[in-house]
């Protein structure tokens, strides 16, 4: 039987990094992080979080005993030992050294992520699944799949995706051929703004400046503000339906918006947006529905969904 492509990794935090007030970097090493690999900016892992002594432990156990299942192992645990689960995104591997980022938006006690991350020291232990170097399959878990030769790519994210936009923007500020890149991201804070690659055109949107913003509410004015025309006209655009329940992709644990593009690689313009998953919909639907945009060029991801616990 072949390998997974995933497996459980034993991780320790060694450093915690204060990006910006409400971002923070956590570094992790682990004796198998060397064999870990990640295949593009938005590559897309699990964190398991510790309740009470022994969980982790038992997770570890039960995945041993199931090398092929995973998930199905970690589902048959005892409620009582299954450490909670989210998703979160590889900002940096460095395996030649050991050691992979990955960065938490601080909003509070929450829940079991957020909270831990309020509270992590260096020492604490977590457990990730993660893509595995030495296993021969193709690269999954990510959707940040641009076409080769596209001209013009409008990227965006609100502060959950924010790792991965940074990542996608460090990556295209290298690529020989540059295209055109426009970058609009929400934070909720002035002082969340980053440095970015300056051969993209970034736009900050923080919602303190806009007091009574709804979450996305300025990404979705920022999104109409841009202009398409010479896109759609050149692809011939017509309006397509976007129906909000076929866009809905359900992963284990997930009920969120996820539709991948699947331009080809003569597709001149390319959209990744990821964000709180109503809003992804919303820009989505501004692309395709009023602007005309194919939906083969438009990623739309809900990193989460605003009033429910998602894995």
């Amino acid at each position: 039987m072949a390998k997974q492509s995933y497996q459980v990794f034993d991780i320790t935090l060694s450093r915690r990094t204060q990006v910006s007030p409400s971002l923070v970097r956590f570094t992790f090493t682990g004796s198998d992080v060397s064999r870990m690999a990640t295949y593009a900016p938005d590559q897309r892992i699990k964190l398991f979080f510790p309740i009470g002594s022994g969980s982790l432990d038992a997770l570890f156990g039960c995945v041993e005993g199931e090398p092929d299942d995973w998930y199905a192992a970690y589902r048959a645990l005892p409620e009582a030992l299954r450490p909670p689960m989210r998703t979160y995104t590889i900002r940096e591997l460095r395996a030649e050294r050991g050691e992979v980022d990955v960065e938490f938006v601080l909003h509070g006690d929450t829940g079991p992520a957020s909270s831990w991350a309020m509270r992590a020291q260096p020492g604490d232990r977590l457990a990730m699944t993660a893509p595995v170097a030495d296993v021969e399959s193709a690269g999954v878990g990510y959707e940040w799949k641009p076409p080769r030769g596209v001209k013009r790519i409008l990227v965006v994210a609100d502060e959950t995706a924010l790792p991965a936009a940074a990542g996608i923007l460090e990556e295209l500020a290298v690529r020989a051929d540059r295209p055109q890149v426009e970058a609009l991201i929400e934070v909720p804070l002035g002082d969340d703004t980053q440095t970015l690659p300056s051969t993209a055109k970034v736009s900050w949107l923080p919602r303190d400046a806009t007091p009574g913003c709804a979450h996305g509410g300025r990404l979705l004015r920022a999104v109409r503000d841009i202009d398409l025309r010479a896109e759609v006209a050149s692809l011939g655009g017509k309006p397509e339906s976007v129906d909000a329940n076929a866009d809905v992709h359900e992963e284990p644990g997930d009920e969120l918006l996820w539709e991948a593009a699947t331009a080809d690689d003569g597709a001149p313009f390319y959209a990744w947006i990821a964000a709180e998953s109503k809003v992804a919909l919303g820009i989505r639907r501004y692309l395709v529905n009023e602007c005309g945009l194919p939906k083969r060029y438009v990623s739309s991801m809900g990193y989460w969904r605003e009033g429910k616990v998602l894995g």
